[in-house]
């Protein structure tokens, strides 16, 4: 199980902290900081630099997991952009990725949520301090998952602009 567990971290937590360098860095033909605020932005975000900064150390805390160091705090970051991303960007395409849909976000919400109660395992920092079995385990999996649906909804609804009136109206009205 420590193996499985190890692999699990390893090669989750790098894909998240390469997705992290794309945002923050520009590295892997990432937009960096000034593109992905521009794609926030798009998203009615109010201060969409501060999400895309936010997003970015969000997905790079992968390296904690990939460490095995506060796996709950490094599980609440990615869930909590796994949960704004289905709500702002797939929730409409449906399911499937193919199509845009949040196949893809929920099974890494699930990763993360998982190994936060799951644990690190055997070979990880939290086992070598020695808290691994005080911060892992079915409600801290709750726990991550609660924390993470609330602050993605303060997020969402306080973080954001609302949405300019479809042109829609404007029709109606003139005819």
């Amino acid at each position: 199980m420590a193996y499985g567990l190890l692999l699990i971290r390893a090669v989750f937590g790098l894909t998240m902290a390469a997705h992290g360098a794309q945002k923050l860095f520009g590295w892997f033909g990432g937009s960096g900081p000034q593109g992905t605020a521009g794609f926030f932005g798009n998203l009615r975000f109010r201060q969409p630099l501060a999400m895309a900064l936010t997003a970015a150390l969000a997905e790079l805390s992968g390296m904690l997991l990939v460490f095995g160091l506060l796996t709950p705090l490094a599980a609440f970051a990615i869930a909590v952009v796994m949960l704004t991303s289905i709500a702002t960007v797939h929730w409409t395409n449906g399911f499937f990725a193919g199509n845009g849909g949040y196949e893809l976000n929920l099974g890494i919400l699930a990763v993360a949520i998982g190994i936060a109660a799951t644990g690190p395992g055997r070979f990880s920092l939290d086992r070598l301090i020695g808290w691994d079995d005080n911060i892992s385990g079915l409600w801290w999996g709750v726990g991550v998952l609660g924390a993470a649906a609330l602050s993605s909804l303060l997020t969402l609804t306080l973080g954001r602009r609302r949405a300019a009136p479809e042109q829609s109206a404007e029709l109606k009205r003139a005819a």
